[in-house]
């Protein structure tokens, strides 16, 4: 284990990947220095705010490089509709003065070829890019993507309400000493904005903003005061695979994370880039980071998922309350029913799960469809009747509470239901798509569309849970997969859980090193199916990790297979559209 130290400055990384998949900045990967970077200032005048449905009257840009003027644009344009009297009042523009101007179809591709190769900046951007980009789609037009600089994002970073009332475009053209006066004509604008960015680059430059990249990211966010002062918490730690943990002065877990390169990653809570007010509030209270070092990225996933949902740290979501899921089951009634438990079946119980709630409702809905199984909640008694309900009554249920079949004629339909979820989906699939074809006939497509989700859940539901079932069925399995920078990724999986992990060296044979993992591998008892939810957890994240391309078995102890009637062949059954079903032999 890591446990941070005293404050330094951090160093470059070497441009290895963090957990998010992003490269860490290089030397030279920092940007363009701001006195090399062309920036074209530009301004419009429109017939009103709406990109979609108003046009441009006016275009005004002003190149400048390393602070010096290097050309200018302007140019009046026909918008093809009139223009709005209280927009004339503005900015003097009149219809008379467009009648004879360029459409936009003929001043967007010389606007474009000035503006090519360059920054775009101006005030309020969004209003201005969103104009261009709408000019591009009517004309069809390749909007060319350029770097964005907003100047009101910009004024609102590095100026305080005491300079100035507020951020337009006039006030902050006399803080900065503008020239020339903003007069809602497009060239003197953007003349008037060359000087507020001019003024605006020059302050930002008194927070270690030099470079394109580095002004992009002060654009998104300036770190707190909070994050400046706790950053020596991220040194010291390792650039490696594990789990970091951000503890207050109790020692408690406040948060838990994985990466594949820890130091990077605890770096980045402390930049601009981390936004999250959770997150945030957490770095109020964090006092140290600890770090448990991992052999690779799946071990310190599963490591993940363990501390998570065992320590409940306030500051995680995702994976935090595994016993929170739902699992589909048949009630132990003597007229069963299904329901929706959050404790896990016993051993050998039909079962679909753990999923959401959500999930587990809609199919159960698919599966009370296609089967006559009553969803009355009603505790039923085979000594006395009780009374029916309307889908008795149109035939949707055999009526276990009128008693119009006996308990072990029932047990016959309960046990069509536990195939439903234990083996072959393909009666219940059968039953709703023809359900589903009768619907889109009659045209009743909001229902089909019902049922088609419930199918849809159903069938990905029944998948789920039949893999991870095959996967603990297997008993141990051992697994591996291709090391960035050579050498293999090992894992010992035992019943669904990983047993034990380690990376061995670059071409060097692997199959000592992983002779000694199975003898100090985590012994773990023999299961037929998952436990409860957080086994289920790590089970999936095991199985997506298996099924990437470059990860190979090495021994597997007992079969590991799908059955050829389970429900993963139904994959991508569902259509979209509820009229495309057309019902042939049970599919599509």
């Amino acid at each position: 284990m890591y446990r941070s130290g005293a404050a330094s400055d951090g160093a470059l990384t070497d441009g290895a990947p963090n957990a998010e998949g992003f490269t860490q900045p290089t030397l030279d990967s920092l940007g363009t220095p701001l006195a090399e970077v062309t920036f074209c200032v530009v301004d419009l005048e429109t017939t009103g705010l709406a990109a979609d449905a108003c046009g441009i009257t006016e275009i005004g840009a002003v190149k400048v490089k390393g602070g010096e003027v290097i050309g200018e644009f302007g140019t009046l344009v026909n918008p093809g509709e009139s223009i709005d009297p209280r927009v004339t009042r503005l900015t003097g523009i009149t219809d008379a003065m467009v009648a004879d101007a360029p459409g936009i179809e003929a001043v967007l591709p010389s606007f474009l070829e000035f503006a090519r190769g360059a920054t775009l900046v101006a005030h309020n951007a969004g209003f201005d890019i969103g104009f261009l980009r709408h000019a591009c789609e009517l004309t069809d037009t390749r909007w060319p993507r350029p770097p964005v600089v907003d100047t009101v994002v910009l004024a609102r970073r590095l100026t305080e309400k005491s300079e100035v009332p507020n951020r337009r475009l006039a006030t902050l053209a006399r803080l900065f000493g503008s020239p020339v006066t903003p007069n809602h004509r497009a060239l003197d604008d953007a003349r008037a904005t060359v000087a507020v960015l001019h003024g605006l680059i020059e302050r930002a430059s008194g927070h270690g903003v030099t470079t394109d990249a580095e002004l992009a990211e002060f654009c998104r966010a300036i770190p707190s005061e909070l994050q400046r002062r706790k950053r020596h918490l991220a040194d010291g730690l390792p650039h490696g695979p594990g789990v970091y943990i951000f503890r207050d002065a109790d020692d408690r877990a406040l948060y838990i994370g994985v990466s594949v390169d820890v130091a990077a990653r605890v770096r980045s809570y402390f930049s601009a880039a981390e936004q999250r007010r959770r997150l945030r509030d957490m770095l109020a209270s964090a006092e140290r980071v600890e770090v448990i070092e991992c052999a690779h990225r799946l071990e310190a996933g599963i490591a993940e998922l363990r501390l998570i949902s065992g320590g409940k740290p306030p500051y995680n979501r995702a994976a935090k309350f595994p016993e929170h899921r739902s699992w589909v089951r048949l009630s132990d009634e003597p007229y069963p029913r299904l329901q929706i438990s959050r404790n896990p079946p016993g051993p050998g119980t039909p079962r679909l799960g753990p999923t959401s709630g959500t999930q587990a409702q809609a199919a159960i809905g698919a599966i009370e469809a296609a089967l006559p199984i009553r969803s009355c909640r009603t505790r039923l008694s085979p000594k006395r009747m009780s009374p029916s309900c309307v889908l008795g009554e149109i035939g949707r249920c055999v009526e276990p509470c009128r008693h119009t079949v006996s308990v072990e004629e029932y047990a016959a339909v309960a046990e069509r239901a536990a195939r439903a979820m234990d083996g072959d989906p393909a009666p219940v699939a059968a039953a709703v798509t023809e359900r589903l074809a009768e619907l889109a006939a009659a045209e009743r497509f909001e229902t089909a569309a019902e049922r088609r989700d419930e199918l849809g859940a159903y069938l990905q539901l029944a998948a789920a849970t039949h893999r991870t079932r095959s996967l603990v069925a297997a008993g141990e399995v051992v697994a591996a997969g291709r090391a960035k920078g050579g050498g293999w990724e090992i894992a010992v999986i035992r019943h669904g859980l990983l047993a034990g992990a380690v990376r061995t060296p670059p071409r060097v044979d692997p199959m000592p090193h992983i002779a000694k993992l199975r003898e100090t591998s985590r012994v773990v008892d023999p299961l037929d199916d998952v436990a409860d939810a957080a086994h289920a957890a790590e089970t999936r994240l095991l199985l997506e990790w298996l099924a990437r391309p470059d990860v190979r078995l090495v021994m597997v102890e007992h079969p590991w297979a799908s059955r050829l009637d389970g429900a993963e062949r139904w994959s991508g059954a569902v259509p979209h559209d509820p009229s495309a079903w057309r019902r042939s032999n049970g599919e599509r």
